[in-house]
Order: C-alpha cells, then sequence, then structure tokens
C-alpha cells in the first residue's frame, strides 16, 4: 500500500510543529510528510517587539526551517500559486502539481497595509524585520511630541502586541528622558481597548496610572502624510507627530486565489477539530484559519498537536485521543519596567491576567530563547 500523502502548506510554529509530530507518530511506510515553505526560514515573530527598542536584532530572530525539522520530513522551498482540492493537488510556481491525501494549511497571515489609504506612506509598524527597524530608526529620532498607537483593523496577529508596544514605548520615554515631552495615544477600532472584556478592565486603569489616552470606536478610514492626521469611518480625526498602526491583517494569498477563504481570507475550520468546513481532509491550522480565538504562535502550537494527533489516527485506524482543540492560548503581555503579565484562556474560560511582576518578565525572557529548542520540535 502506497504511503499517505501529507502536505503542510508553511513552515511557521504550527506547520514546522505538526509536521515533527506527523514524522514521530508514523513511519516511512504509512506516511510521507512535506513541508512547502516559500523561504525555507523561519522566525520567530514575537521578537520584533523589542527590534524598536533596540533590545533584539532581526538575525537572532530566524533560523534555517531544514534544521529544525525531522529528517523524515520532506521540505520544499518553493511558493504555493493553488490548491485543487478536487484533484488533491497543491500547484507550485515552478510548475509542479504535487498530490496529497491530507493537506494541513498552515499558511498564516499576510499584510494589507493597502486597505487603508496612506497607511504605507504615514504609518510605522514592528509586523515585519523590515518595519520594525524602520520604527527603530523613527524612535531614535525622536525627540516629543505625539506619538500615536493604533490598531486598523481585526483580526491581527499577536493581539497584546500594540499593548505591549504600549507599554514599552512608556518606559523606554522615561529611560531616554522624553515621558514628559511625549503625548501617547492609543486607537482602538472596538467598544474597548482590547478584545477580551476581562484583559481590557485589566489594562486600562494601567494606561490612566501612566497618563497614557485612548481612543474607543476609531476604525482607520484614511491617514493624510502630509497634515498627520487620520481620520476614522466614525467621523473622527486625529494628529499625530509619529504613528505607529497595526496593519490589516488578510489571508495568505493562495487560499484566496483557489477559493478556499472568507471574504477577508481565512480558511473556514472547525473550532474543535480543525478541519475545514468544506473539505474533510484539510486542516486549518494557527492564523490562517477563522477560529474565534487569537492569531497567535501560542494557538499554532496547541493546534498542531490536535491536527497531528487526528491524521496519525486516520492514517493507523486508531481510536482519536486528544483530538479536540478547546481554544487553549498561554501568553505574556510585557508591561515595561522589566515586569509583565500572563494570560491563560479557552472558549469557555476568559483569562484574568495576575498583578504584573519581574517573573512574568523573566519568564518571556527565557521563552524567547529555549523557544528554538522546544516548540519547533515537540518537547513541549
Amino acid at each position: 500500500m502506497a504511503a499517505h500523502q501529507i502536505v503542510i502548506l508553511g513552515g511557521g510554529v504550527g506547520g514546522t510543529l505538526g509536521a515533527n509530530l506527523l514524522a514521530r507518530k508514523l513511519s516511512s511506510k504509512q506516511a510521507q510528510i512535506t513541508v512547502i515553505s516559500d523561504s525555507g526560514r523561519h522566525v520567530y515573530q514575537p521578537g520584533w517587539l523589542y527590534v524598536p527598542f533596540g533590545w533584539e536584532k532581526p538575525e537572532n530572530l530566524e533560523r534555517s526551517e531544514r534544521r529544525l525539522l525531522s529528517k523524515r520530513v520532506r521540505l520544499l522551498i518553493e511558493r504555493a500559486e493553488g490548491i485543487d482540492p478536487d484533484t488533491q493537488r497543491i500547484h507550485l510556481a515552478d510548475g509542479q502539481a504535487l498530490p496529497y491525501d491530507s493537506l494541513v494549511i498552515a499558511t498564516g497571515s499576510r499584510l494589507a497595509p493597502e486597505a487603508v489609504p496612506g497607511f504605507s506612506e504615514a504609518a510605522q509598524h514592528f509586523y515585519s524585520a523590515e518595519a520594525a527597524l524602520g520604527l527603530r530608526q523613527k524612535l531614535y529620532a525622536f525627540q516629543g511630541g505625539h506619538i500615536v498607537i493604533g490598531v486598523a483593523d481585526i483580526p491581527y496577529k499577536c493581539p497584546p502586541a500594540p499593548l505591549e508596544f504600549t507599554f514599552l514605548l512608556d518606559y523606554d520615554l522615561h529611560q531616554r528622558g522624553l515621558r514628559d515631552k511625549t503625548r501617547i495615544s492609543y486607537l482602538s477600532p472596538i467598544s474597548r481597548v482590547f478584545t477580551i472584556e476581562t484583559v481590557s478592565e485589566y489594562v486600562t486603569p494601567m494606561f490612566e496610572e501612566r497618563g497614557i489616552e485612548s481612543q474607543i470606536f476609531f476604525n482607520t478610514e484614511t491617514i493624510d502624510p502630509d497634515t498627520r492626521e487620520i481620520q476614522s469611518l466614525e467621523g473622527d480625526s486625529i494628529n499625530y507627530d509619529l504613528l505607529v498602526m497595526v496593519p490589516p491583517h488578510r489571508g495568505a494569498q493562495v487560499v484566496v486565489d483557489s477559493g478556499l477563504g472568507d471574504e477577508q481570507g481565512w480558511l473556514p475550520t472547525d473550532r474543535e477539530t480543525l478541519v475545514s468546513k468544506a473539505h474533510p481532509n484539510i486542516y486549518g491550522l494557527g492564523d490562517a484559519t477563522d477560529l474565534p480565538v487569537s492569531k497567535s504562535g501560542s494557538a499554532a502550537h496547541f493546534e498542531a498537536k490536535i491536527v497531528a494527533n487526528r491524521i496519525a489516527a486516520a492514517i493507523k485506524d486508531e481510536e482519536l485521543t486528544n483530538s479536540h482543540y478547546d481554544g487553549h492560548v498561554l501568553c505574556f503581555i510585557e508591561t515595561g519596567y522589566n515586569q509583565a503579565t500572563q494570560l491563560v484562556f479557552d472558549y469557555n474560560h476568559p483569562p484574568y491576567p495576575p498583578r504584573p511582576s519581574p517573573f512574568y518578565h523573566y519568564e518571556k525572557t527565557v521563552f524567547n530563547q529555549v523557544y528554538w529548542y522546544l516548540v519547533p520540535r515537540g518537547i513541549v
């Protein structure tokens, strides 16, 4: 009997971990596992948060995808241009048509700054290595004025990141003697500063204590780089000297072009089984899905275990165990001044962050270093 063909699109947290777990669970006679990555590089994206402050370098946040994958896993460094669920083939940019029996879509999200007129010309952000370095130069040159931090659209990856940036900015400006010369404003497109109510209730008083202004129901419509003015759909406007804004996010182009995504390009996915709602042999992981959970490495980490268990059990005709995702996420929020807090939650249990402490900051700092040895390889 021919080996079951498992193809994983994407070499991020979910794709890499899922491939390595499947390599442990299945023999070469049972399955051939292929990861398709358009770059061949694995990037630890949470580290970009620290680059604008000079606390991290982008080159320290990348590794070879090949070195993180089991020898049992085949790596193709190529761009996927189409997915055909009827013929069960992936069409690659080099002309190959790769067959699959089970497909895991772990393509992440793509930045879509073009969705907001003026964004590319006016806004800074830290959602890529290049952008984070550009923001570093802007912060080094900043000597006082009005810094506006905002979220252009929901959803976006690593939801606490703009809050973390705001707290770290407040701390950095204090360290540089510029806080008294700087007004900080935070813009949110919804009815509170964060999507999860318990976290918003936790953060809002901290903003007030630190003199950080917040404006809710501010959905950015346009940005004028000449007048440095942001206009909202609600009819409000705000001026800035430096604008740091999370760009709009959309699903991967290959998902959109293949007709598998919703209106924003996210793959409709069952929230517990992680199976595509349209195709039973396609699974969704991480940012690529439309799940009602954080687009984060943590979510992808826990989801990858479920997907690997389900695929392996089906191939081996075994009873399913640990086969339903409950929305579990664990992450940290930097609060500045060498302190942090922690979020632990799932679909049915909201997070209740503990008081900021050096302990959680230390935990996050250590995790940032040991990630490479623990998460992609499936040690944790």
